[in-house]
């Protein structure tokens, strides 16, 4: 509190304000590395004008002025102010997202974060199950699922999983949740225990089924706290005014459609066009000209956490719209590969979706789609 008092204190002595109040606080411009923040988030309340501006940016225009490779705070502050100065008609001032919109953000942040997290931890349980444990291995395809998470909760050791009787493992999946095709699966887990498998001494392996152990309550409390977070990110969401539209586009469901509601925010002015949208998006590809060469790449510098979450989208997407699946055949007839065709149909679906919120209207698969579904439907 004392430190942003301060600078709204010396903002008001540069222009010429005793008192420190400002007539007209949007006058002020302020360059700032970041979006984010209570700092940020003060600078925003009193008024001013706030671009956030990427430090990548910010260090190529510093090159403009030294190439010596000197670097201060002082200094990167005034090359924000000229930038801000000359040239803030090349940026955008940070978007004034709704309350909702940033609390989806949040939630939705986190739990990507904790999905992230899980994978992780999948990972390391696999790799030391690999070193001692082959048989768990090759009952369980998927180590973060709850039949086995309670499977090595019980049996840590190949030696405890020989001991385990069929019975024994149906009621433990049972326990976890499991309601059909219980014995089978039960009788499936239990001949992949008692399978012929390389063995640790039997000390080695009382040491590594510590480790699982450990790792197995670790993923146990994230699976949990994943769901708990899950159920509040669904109902922020669903809270949203937006959220129907958003849901009506093919291959967004709650979760994923929180995040690229989150990630794009609701600011209705915050892209002039769905250029601007997909720019922001990073589906766009970019083109690099210098002489008779000419390049067209993907876009690298981007919202990583959008990016994922609209290509998952496109990959859905092909199951469930024909016109999205007749467009990335075509891009494959013509020679893309698999994720060029993904990020030319993802580019596609931004573009649909700026109009389906800006003029307020849900998809529809045939005003989306025209030629594509014409051409399927004189194929037909």
């Amino acid at each position: 509190m004392a430190g942003i008092a301060l600078l709204h204190e010396l903002i008001g002595q540069h222009v010429g304000q005793d008192d420190g109040e400002l007539d007209d606080p949007s006058q002020v411009v302020v360059g700032i590395e970041t979006d984010r923040g209570p700092w940020v988030q003060a600078l925003l309340a009193a008024g001013y004008q706030v671009f956030a501006i990427n430090p990548l940016s910010v260090s190529r225009y510093r090159e403009r002025h030294t190439t010596s490779g000197a670097k201060s705070d002082p200094g990167d502050a005034k090359v924000l102010a000229d930038l801000v100065r000359t040239d803030r008609h090349h940026h955008r001032p940070i978007a004034g997202d709704t309350e909702l919109a940033e609390s989806i953000k949040v939630l939705a942040r986190a739990h990507q974060g904790l999905c992230w997290m899980r994978g992780r931890q999948v990972n390391l349980l696999r790799s030391t199950l690999r070193e001692f444990y082959p048989g768990a291995l090759q009952a369980f395809d998927d180590l973060g699922h709850h039949d086995a998470l309670a499977v090595l909760q019980l049996a840590p050791t190949p030696a405890k999983g020989r001991s385990l009787s069929r019975s024994k493992i149906a009621s433990v999946l049972r326990r976890a949740g499991r309601q059909r095709n219980v014995e089978t699966k039960a009788e499936q887990i239990l001949t992949a225990l008692r399978a012929p498998q390389l063995e640790q001494p039997p000390l080695i392996a009382e040491a590594f089924g510590a480790t699982v152990t450990a790792y197995v309550a670790l993923l146990t409390a994230s699976v949990a706290q994943i769901a708990g977070l899950e159920g509040q990110l669904q109902a922020s969401f669903g809270q949203h005014p937006a959220a129907e539209i958003v849901l009506s586009q093919p291959g967004l469901g709650p979760v994923l459609g929180a995040r690229v509601l989150a990630e794009f925010g609701d600011d209705p002015h915050r892209y002039a066009s769905p250029k601007a949208r997909k720019n922001y998006a990073g589906t766009a590809p970019i083109t690099r000209a210098s002489g008779l060469r000419k390049v067209v790449l993907a876009r690298v510098a981007t919202n990583k956490r959008l990016r994922d979450a609209l290509h998952l989208q496109a990959f859905a997407t092909l199951s469930t719209s024909p016109g999205a699946r007749a467009y990335y055949d075509a891009r494959r007839a013509d020679g893309h590969t698999h994720h060029q065709a993904l990020r030319a149909v993802s580019n596609r679906l931004v573009g649909i979706l700026h109009g389906c919120l800006r003029h307020g209207t849900p998809y529809d698969e045939t005003t989306a789609w025209p030629r594509h579904n014409t051409q399927d439907q004189t194929a037909a």
